[in-house]
């Protein structure tokens, strides 16, 4: 073998096992990912029903009802559709009504989550730019985010 050829064959075993790593990483990743969607955007998808979902929106007022210990129930809502949520656990410190949130867990029906994993909004002045976005779409802008 002549030192050209090793070379060349070095290059295309090194693109070979770039390519077949990328790949997998790709097809991976592509399996494990979960979406985040809004109550509305949710409804109108076409995820299945036990699927891994991840929303987000407000906790409505009025809304949040403990049957018995670490057992809630409450509404999440975009100010368009409204999603009820089940959650047994501890909710987190910041977790209250009018506030934001994003839920992961499990479809049950098409606007029924059973939760896993609650998140409260962590700053009074923090808001994701896609939902400040949605928020001000909507016209439920009420103060000036930075």
């Amino acid at each position: 073998m002549s030192v050209r050829f090793q070379r060349l064959a070095i290059i295309l075993l090194s693109l070979i096992f770039i390519s077949t790593a990328v790949l997998l990483i790709l097809l991976n990743s592509k399996k494990n990912l979960v979406f985040f969607f809004t109550p509305s955007e949710l409804i109108e998808s076409n995820t299945q029903i036990n699927d891994a979902v991840r929303i987000g929106g407000f906790v409505k007022e009025g809304s949040l009802i403990s049957e018995e210990k670490n057992y809630y129930e409450f509404i999440v809502t975009d100010n368009k559709k409204d999603l009820h949520v089940n959650y047994m656990g501890l909710l987190p410190d910041l977790f209250r009504e009018k506030q934001g949130v994003v839920i992961e867990g499990k479809l049950i029906k098409n606007n029924l989550i059973r939760a896993t994993i609650v998140f409260a909004k962590h700053d009074e002045n923090y808001i994701p730019a896609s939902i400040k976005k949605q928020l001000q779409d909507n016209q439920y802008w009420k103060r000036e985010y930075e």
